[in-house]
């Protein structure tokens, strides 16, 4: 069929056009997913002469559906547009079209779209915080694309700016990389840029009014002391540490107590020991049971890096407390805690430090508290091995089979098919074996059951 003009060759073209200004959205809609059965239509050197120069001349936007006339080839410009969608097609649709292309005509066409400099000083400066937030979250990625020179002249101002941001997201989304970015500065002129540009700022957000910026900052900022070293460590970067020690938010004191390891390399964990204990105590007496969870996961490290004798004078009441806490989460981790505590300070420590007062808990007049001592003497077993286990633990493991409450007669039970694999086999006959058949008669269901599972797993039958 011929065009109005009666030359066939401007026909697809000619109605292209007039379905993209026509006023029915799909069908202009339905026009955009027609270019490339067009372009097959037309071949390589019609789409090139006369397809891509119309398409040059306008922008297809998805959102808007309109034209706007724009004097940047159709990708690039669209590669520009505010609407994060399109943005994406077109970078997407850059990559794909790169690879088709030989290295010459890359560095002629696209060369100039890795000039990203004033796209990102503009971004970096957007008026909508989204953008900027966007900017800040990659901007690691950003650093590295760059090269060390242009992270000097432009990258650093740039972050300054965004960890000054007045919104809060795009600081606490640049207050996350701090430590990445200076990691991936320049080794020559690191240490300058930090104390110089990024530090004062950092100081800044360790007051910051919003407590998702300073959470952010707790996460990173222990990190940056091994790449300061020790004398700038204790002079600049100790005060912040003590300051977010006793921030009023847990999360941030968290944080800090989470990446204890990177300072202790540097200067050695006993100069927050002070500040240190008591915001361990506050978080471990928090009100928020999760808050409470959180701290005694990070206890072996602390207890590591801290020493058996600051430990034992310090934080052993704080471990055993949790054990008789109301939240069956919260006792169910210190006893995992306990494990761990052993693995770290050996048996030998345990058996005069922590069994003790864990067999005491047997006495207890709260049953939750006298499971709790089996509990223990479940996870203890094995880390303290047999010696300890026999002669210690196995004695009050029997003499709670005669407990009043069913519950705590069936995890007997249990417990003694626990360490009995760690037990001789003299004390699985003469003391294990009578007492797991005594249970096998109580008129409880659930003990009988227990029992006799634990006959059969021990094959005392």
């Amino acid at each position: 069929m011929a065009g109005a003009d009666g030359d066939d060759s401007l026909y697809p073209i000619a109605v292209l056009i007039d379905e993209l200004r026509n006023e029915d959205v799909q069908l202009r809609l339905n026009s955009i997913k027609k270019l490339s059965t067009i372009a097959l239509a037309l071949g390589v050197e019609r789409t090139r002469t006369e397809l891509l120069p119309f398409l040059t001349g306008i922008q297809l936007r998805y959102i808007h559906m309109s034209l706007c006339l724009s004097p940047q080839p159709p990708l690039e410009s669209l590669a520009t547009v505010e609407e994060t969608v399109v943005r994406d097609k077109a970078v997407e649709s850059l990559r794909k079209i790169s690879q088709e292309h030989s290295p010459v005509d890359l560095e002629v066409h696209f060369e100039p779209l890795t000039l990203v400099m004033p796209t990102l000083r503009q971004a970096a400066e957007d008026k909508s915080w989204r953008v900027r937030y966007m900017v800040a979250d990659k901007f690691s990625e950003l650093q590295k694309a760059v090269g060390p020179e242009i992270t000097k002249n432009d990258l650093v101002p740039a972050f300054q700016n965004l960890l000054k941001d007045c919104e809060a997201e795009v600081r606490a989304a640049a207050a996350n990389k701090v430590k990445e970015f200076c990691e991936n500065l320049p080794e020559d002129s690191r240490e300058t840029i930090i104390m110089t540009h990024i530090l004062p700022c950092v100081k800044e957000l360790v007051s910051d009014t919003n407590q998702h910026v300073k959470s952010a900052l707790a996460s990173v900022i222990m990190g940056l002391s091994t790449i300061l070293g020790k004398d700038n460590t204790v002079e600049h970067l100790l005060p912040l540490f003590l300051a977010q020690l006793k921030d009023e938010c847990p999360e941030v004191r968290l944080n800090i107590i989470s990446n204890l390891d990177c300072v202790n390399e540097v200067i050695g964990i006993r100069q927050l020991s002070q500040s240190l204990l008591p915001a361990i105590v506050e978080l471990a007496e928090d009100a928020k049971w999760r808050v409470r969870l959180a701290i005694i996961e990070y206890m072996p490290l602390l207890a590591g890096q801290l020493g058996v004798e600051f430990f034992d004078e310090k934080l052993n009441t704080l471990c055993m407390a949790w054990l008789i806490d109301h939240v069956y989460a919260i006792r169910e981790a210190a006893t995992c805690n306990l494990m761990k505590l052993v693995e770290k300070f050996g048996a030998e420590w345990a058996q005069n430090t922590i069994v003790p007062k864990v067999l005491g808990m047997a006495n207890d007049p709260n049953y939750l508290h006298r499971m709790t001592t089996l509990f223990c003497i479940n996870a203890l077993s094995e880390v303290c091995g047999q010696d300890i286990t026999t002669k210690q633990m196995l004695p009050v493991v029997l003499k709670m089979s005669n407990d009043q409450v069913a519950n705590v007669r069936f995890n007997v039970a249990k417990s003694l098919q626990k360490i009995g694999p760690v037990l001789d086999s003299n004390a699985l006959q003469t003391e294990v074996k009578p007492v797991l058949e005594k249970l096998d008669t109580d008129t409880d269901m659930d003990v009988k059951y227990f029992a006799q599972e634990a006959i059969s797993v021990l094959a005392l039958a």
